[in-house]
């Protein structure tokens, strides 16, 4: 497997095929699945039916940041399952009441709203976000912007607001008053007016979009402009949030505070759970009935969360997930110098792209091979997202795979 090449492949137009669903497969088809049934895991490894163990540089896409088989996570599940696992909105329940009381006294939110996944919360800002302008600017204070390389998720309003041409194009119209701008300030100075708009959305990180790290000081000059003309900015830290850059939300790092804010992914070890934090402000053009949700923020979920956003939140682990960044900066730099088809990276703390020369894709199948799980940030970048518990001798052990590829 050492001399293992891979072809230069041209940037061509190709007209996307359809996968061809596994006969065996009862499941829709909306993944191109790959040839590998997963049954178990431990620390930052993946065990297949076959007995062959994976370096999981994926983490479930950001969503598995402890790892596999963390002694605490299964305990709290397990105790949690003993008891209540849902109760309707209708009523309190105290496991969801501590939860939204820890993300209060650990961010700038007054208020946190709890649904199933990152769409979901995504949507839920945008109605948000619309509510309160329509008390501030009148009805025409409606539009939501959003930047080129967004990913905000694939519901009508989340994907109307996603800077993905080939997921839009089969479902429109998709929800209207969503705009997708450049990453200019210029540009936005231009669009986002006080009499129009109502809501800016943007990922500190932009992760599916090529894992860009956007500058401090651009993310301090949006909310500089956003503030004077009452706009609703929105971070989405779905995927970079809760201790994946560092620290324990993104928006940390620049030294501002948004209005509202989307989480999901780690939140809850892995069961399904999204929320939206928001001021007072917000909060309070809120009335009961405007938004809703079955099954968010039930007790089980909310009981294994509350454990989840504490070990994230420990200030040991977010130093091991800065130091690691610094490591693989280095790391990275050397590759990118001595490996002809690496032709860029771009990350922080444990959230990273590599651009290359062949497609991405082909990547990801060779490292797949070696044992070594990453994915695709787009055609021509791949994405490392580790555990936040990983070990430093196995990000070492990754890189060298991924040498091993590239070379």
């Amino acid at each position: 497997m050492s001399g293992l090449t891979l072809p230069v492949m041209p940037d061509i137009e190709v007209t996307p095929t359809r996968p061809v669903r596994p006969p065996q497969s009862a499941i829709l088809g909306t993944y191109a699945r790959v040839p590998l049934t997963l049954v178990g895991g431990q620390g930052s490894e993946l065990i297949a039916d076959d007995g062959r163990r994976y370096l999981d540089f994926t983490s479930g896409i950001a969503v598995n940041a402890l790892g596999y088989g963390d002694p605490g996570l299964q305990a709290v599940l397990q105790d949690a399952a003993s008891g209540l696992v849902h109760v309707s909105n209708l009523f309190r329940s105290e496991p969801a009441e501590s939860l939204a009381e820890w993300l209060v006294a650990h961010s700038f939110a007054s208020r946190v709203f709890f649904c199933n996944s990152g769409a979901e919360a995504n949507e839920g800002a945008f109605k948000f976000a619309r509510r309160w302008a329509r008390g501030v600017g009148g009805s025409a204070k409606h539009e939501i912007v959003a930047l080129r390389g967004s990913f905000h998720g694939r519901l009508f309003a989340s994907l109307a607001a996603t800077d993905r041409p080939r997921y839009r194009a089969p479902f429109r119209p998709l929800a209207g008053g969503v705009t997708i701008v450049e990453r200019d300030l210029e540009h936005l100075a231009q669009i986002i007016t006080a009499e129009t708009t109502a809501a800016l959305i943007i990922e500190p990180v932009q992760g599916e979009g090529g894992v860009r790290v956007f500058d401090a000081g651009f993310l301090r000059e949006l909310r500089s402009l956003t503030k004077e003309r009452r706009v609703a900015l929105i971070l989405d830290e779905i995927q970079c949030g809760l201790g994946r850059t560092g620290w324990l939300f993104a928006y940390e790092r620049a030294g501002i505070e948004p209005d509202l804010l989307t989480l999901a992914k780690p939140l809850a070890g892995g069961l399904p759970m999204g929320a939206v934090l928001l001021t007072d402000e917000i909060a309070a053009a809120i009335e009961p009935g405007d938004h809703g949700t079955t099954f968010g923020g039930g007790p089980l979920v909310a009981t294994v969360a509350r454990y989840v956003v504490t070990r994230l939140a420990d200030a040991s682990l977010l130093e091991s997930v800065r130091q690691h960044g610094t490591w693989i900066h280095q790391e990275l730099g050397r590759l990118t110098a001595e490996v002809p088809h690496v032709r860029g990276f771009r990350g922080m703390g444990l959230i990273w792209g590599i651009d290359v020369a062949m497609r991405a894709s082909q990547v990801v199948d060779a490292a797949r091979e070696l044992g070594l799980l990453v994915l695709t940030a787009g055609d021509h970048t791949v994405r490392l997202l580790p555990p936040l518990t990983v070990t430093r001798a196995e990000l070492a052990r990754g890189l060298d795979t991924l040498r091993t590829v590239l070379s």
